[in-house]
């Protein structure tokens, strides 16, 4: 079922540590279990397993439980050992594991929402449930009394929830105010042109992380100062998970198409400039094509209008021939700058503020344990894979 991957620590790369198969179908979300060895899974084929390391090396499940409906969302404490389902029905499904992880027993039934419950989350400090649905509904309840305590109407379904940061399927990300019984706006965001896929938050610096199915992800710095939004381009493809390690100020992404990228936040970043709009190129002064008159006027045919990554300004083809990474900026990737800020791009500038490496599945989620320094990622080939990430992490 599960095989057990020797690593190799002297490479500055993740470790596969093991791998657990044995799936009927893909791993929608999984977890694990902090000082246990352990793993708990959700897979589409409506089972929950727990793993368990044995002395073997390999993963075994202790707890084979199988449910009556489909499981959209997990979330699990391991101060309580209590697990929260989020069903396609729309309820919420409660259980409590035993202190050996052998037994699985039902605690509690929310019936939270009218449509697929698409985040749960249990807040033990305030034990509170908090859950997000896709009717558009954002509800809390008390994990003690099962009361409902409130719900807040959002714009659009959510697909990501970190505390009271909730991010949707328009790409906004909006803070919210909880209290006992009320719900109040505190603010919202705008950065992302697709859907929010993954929010992380970093109590100490007080900054929170956005990834999205638009490839990005955005470093919003709610605390210090406000309003500062940093964007981080380093995938090619939906990213899928975002973890933040706050020891070393690294931040961990995962995207679909099995890029792991280990990201350096201990540097000073720069937000990307306003683009600049202007008829006619702000370098050469070439009309652009809407620009009739100047067209008109200097017998000249218009250009197609380009922006330059680093200063924003509007530029034309000619005078933006060039192609550089700015990855303090958080351009990883080479992207279009003006012929003039390319020659201001030193090799020092140049220099990546990441690592990137390659799960060899396409990754549909992820979940890093800090006490561990473990990263478990699930695949499309319905495959779990532990890594060891603590030499690239550390």
């Amino acid at each position: 079922m599960a095989a057990e991957i020797q690593p190799h620590p002297q490479a500055r790369t993740p470790c596969l540590l093991s791998k657990i198969e044995a799936f009927q179908d893909v791993v929608s979300t999984a977890v694990i279990i902090p000082k246990e060895d352990g793993v708990i899974s959700v897979s589409e084929d409506r089972t929950i397993r727990v793993w368990l390391k044995r002395d073997s090396g390999q993963y075994w499940p202790s707890v084979y439980h199988t449910l009556t409906t489909s499981c959209s969302c997990m979330s699990f404490n391991p101060e309580t050992r209590r697990l929260s389902l989020g069903m396609d029905t729309g309820s919420i499904c409660e259980f409590i594991l035993s202190e050996d992880y052998n037994k699985m027993t039902p605690a509690s039934t929310y019936q939270a929402h009218q449509g697929r419950v698409t985040v749960v989350l249990f807040v033990l400090e305030m034990e509170w449930l908090l859950s997000t649905g896709q009717d558009k509904s954002f509800n809390w309840h008390c994990s003690e009394s099962g009361q409902q305590l409130g719900t807040h109407r959002t714009a659009a379904w959510v697909s990501g929830l970190q505390h009271a940061f909730v991010g949707d399927q328009s790409g906004q990300v909006t803070i919210l105010k909880l209290e006992q019984d009320s719900c109040s706006l505190v603010t919202t965001f705008k950065g992302h042109t697709g859907n929010v896929t993954a929010l992380c938050w970093d109590p100490v610096q007080r900054v929170l992380f956005s990834g999205s199915s638009d490839h990005s992800i955005i470093m919003w710095d709610i605390g210090g100062r406000k309003g500062t939004a940093i964007e981080l381009q380093g995938h090619n493809d939906k990213v899928q998970g975002l973890c933040y390690a706050s020891h070393t100020r690294q931040l961990i992404s995962c995207s679909s198409d099995g890029s792991i990228v280990i990201w350096n936040m201990d540097v000073t970043r720069q937000e990307t400039p306003e683009w600049l709009d202007s008829d006619s190129c702000q370098k050469c002064e070439q009309p652009f094509f809407w620009n009739f008159k100047q067209m008109w006027d200097s017998k000249k045919i218009g250009l197609r209008q380009h922006h330059c990554r680093k200063c924003g300004q509007a530029v034309c083809g000619k005078c933006s021939s060039r192609r550089s990474t700015i990855p303090l900026m958080g351009f990883e990737f080479e992207v279009r700058v003006c012929d003039s800020c390319s020659e201001s791009i030193s090799d020092e500038d140049r220099a990546p503020t990441v690592t990137f490496h390659d799960s060899k599945h396409g990754i549909v989620y992820m979940h890093y344990e800090p006490t561990t320094g473990n990263l478990l990622t699930s695949g499309t080939d319905k495959v779990l894979k532990l890594w060891d990430m603590s030499p690239v992490v550390s």
